[in-house]
């Protein structure tokens, strides 16, 4: 796993670089927050290649679990990927929750990651429309 801090728009980003999976339950996910915060940021950008096929089915509540984290050490990540044809409506339900909340954001390009993440609390209507099309 490679860390690559990053500044955009006076805001310190950690990109997250790596074919593995990394986040397979809570433990990982404290682990990469603490990983990211040693590397000067806890905003963190993540693809969604790098979670554990547990993580989108919602019955094993392992998303629950990992997001959670995140909410408790008080650190945002952008997950990038390709959530635009979800076929399970409470999946597409998570997702869109989930990025209203400002704090997890499930978006279509490390650029908007990095433009959601910068802004801070950022106008999600747009966004969040265009990640999740119900």
């Amino acid at each position: 796993m490679n860390i690559q801090l990053i500044t955009y728009h006076e805001t310190a980003l950690a990109v997250i670089e790596s074919d593995a999976i990394l986040l397979k339950d809570e433990q990982d996910a404290v682990d990469l927050i603490g990983n990211c915060g040693y590397a000067g940021s806890e905003k963190i950008i993540l693809s969604a290649k790098n979670l554990g096929p547990d993580f989108f089915e919602l019955k094993t509540r392992v998303a629950g679990e990992i997001l959670q984290k995140f909410s408790t050490y008080r650190a945002q990540l952008a997950i990038v990927g390709n959530f635009t044809n979800i076929e399970s409506k409470s999946l597409a339900d998570f997702i869109y929750e989930s990025n209203k909340t400002g704090r997890i954001y499930f978006v279509n390009s490390k650029e908007e990651a990095m433009d959601l993440l910068a802004k801070g609390q950022p106008d999600h209507k747009k966004n969040h429309q265009d990640a999740v099309k119900q």
